[in-house]
């Protein structure tokens, strides 16, 4: 049980650097493509399209990262059974259709309480930036 707790908590910050990583490197990307111009309707939505794709991306890139230690572990058939049942975990959609083993379930739940985390910090950055764009749309 500590391994599984070491294994996950260690998951769980690779995450976060991992998200740390995508969001510092759009925010940079968002004052490049911003500064050029005024922010216009296309503009905007061409960032926010970016921003959702890199989003996906930097998630898409952490249920790899559990799914690799999952199919390390054995607790799948295949690679793609343990990134299926990965990106379900993460996204907490839990479908039911395959289940980790036993002695697997107390890391699966922590990668769930982990894509809570993130999904909730992509969020919350999503909504900053529309609202950044609200706000400065406004004063045009």
């Amino acid at each position: 049980m500590l391994k599984d707790i070491s294994v996950a908590a260690g998951l769980l910050a690779l995450c976060v650097v991992i998200h740390a990583v995508a969001i510092s490197l759009l925010m940079r990307w968002m004052a490049r493509v911003a500064s050029r111009r005024t922010v216009s309707f296309w503009l905007s939505t061409r960032l926010l399209i970016g921003i959702a794709g890199r989003l996906v991306l930097a998630h898409l890139i952490e249920v790899m990262c559990w799914a690799v230690v999952y199919q390390w572990w054995g607790a799948f058939a295949n690679l793609e059974s343990s990134a299926y049942f990965s990106i379900v975990t993460y996204t907490t959609v839990g479908y039911g259709d395959l289940v980790p083993p036993e002695w697997m379930r107390l890391t699966a739940g922590v990668e769930g309480l982990t894509g809570i985390l993130m999904c909730g910090w992509s969020t919350g950055f999503f909504f900053a930036t529309v609202s950044r764009f609200y706000v400065s749309g406004s004063k045009e």
